[in-house]
């Protein structure tokens, strides 16, 4: 997937996290979360491995992380890459 433009998806209430995503060279990928120090590596094993799924090669990515899950950290990023890409085509399903 490529990344045409800026896009953003969640919010910084609570137990969400606000992922916005922009064109790059390469993935960089920026973490704020208060709780780096405990979950910070899950926190960036569950963004890249969202990027590989969705074949991202080039993307700059912040989250800012309220004490998100895995999933909602997942479909965030889903959602800014597909608003990114001008697409609505996503099929939103439990694998």
């Amino acid at each position: 997937m490529e990344v045409k433009g800026t896009a953003m998806a969640g919010t910084l209430e609570s137990s969400d996290a606000q992922v916005t995503v922009e064109p790059g060279t390469g993935i960089e990928l920026s973490i704020e979360s208060s709780v780096i120090n405990q979950y910070g590596k899950k926190i960036r094993a569950t963004v890249l491995e969202t990027l590989e799924r969705l074949e991202v090669k080039d993307a700059k990515v912040t989250v800012v992380d309220k004490g998100a899950l895995d999933c909602t950290i997942r479909a965030r990023v889903t959602a800014a890459l597909f608003r990114s890409a001008g697409s609505a085509a996503y099929r939103w399903e439990v694998k």
